[in-house]
């Protein structure tokens, strides 16, 4: 397993629709035990594909996961579908590994019914509530190319990039001297 270097915002790759997997074979493994690595290491509860620059509808999570414990739950979900989505809403405040160290409260429905190939690409279905529904949601976004920011006003999301910009500039200056 490797850890993948993750994207941040405003790279364009995000803004990509991702594409069906074909077929779960072991490349598409490989990418997920990646994928997971990359997301336990960041650390995160969940991770899309095209965060790691391969626009396929593949996405990992682990809700469950406590840095104290140590206990892992990995999920994994190739070609996802999200239907029956609850009229009630729930409010989390949302952060992204490719929208670092920005978080904002984001309204999703509070339930939903998620079709996915697993890990093995068998077929399942679930219905999710709570954390679970919102983080699966999130991912799902983007994997149509939408990050968090948004679901925002543009001016929070504007103030936002700017943010990330400039912390990237930072971040380049640092290496260079360092």
């Amino acid at each position: 397993m490797a850890i993948k270097k993750i994207l941040t915002a405003p790279d364009p790759l995000l803004k990509t629709i991702s594409k069906p997997v074909e077929k779960v074979d072991d490349e598409i493994r490989k990418l997920m035990d990646d994928m997971l690595e990359t997301m336990y290491d960041a650390p995160g509860i969940g991770l899309a594909a095209v965060q790691v620059g391969v626009p396929l509808r593949v996405i990992v999570m682990d809700i469950s996961w406590n840095k104290e414990d140590g206990i892992k739950e990995p999920k994994y979900f190739v070609n996802p579908v999200i239907s029956n989505k609850s009229k009630d809403l729930s409010t989390y405040e949302e952060g992204c590994l490719s929208v670092p160290d920005q978080y904002a409260e984001i309204e999703r429905p509070e339930k939903c019914v998620i079709n996915y190939l697993d890990y093995d690409g068998k077929e399942k279905q679930e219905e999710v509530e709570g954390l679970f529904a919102t983080c699966i949601q999130h991912e799902m976004d983007h994997l149509e190319g939408i990050l968090f920011i948004d679901h925002l006003s543009k001016l929070k999301k504007n103030l936002i990039v700017k943010k990330l910009v400039k912390s990237k500039k930072q971040s380049s200056k640092e290496r260079i001297v360092a």
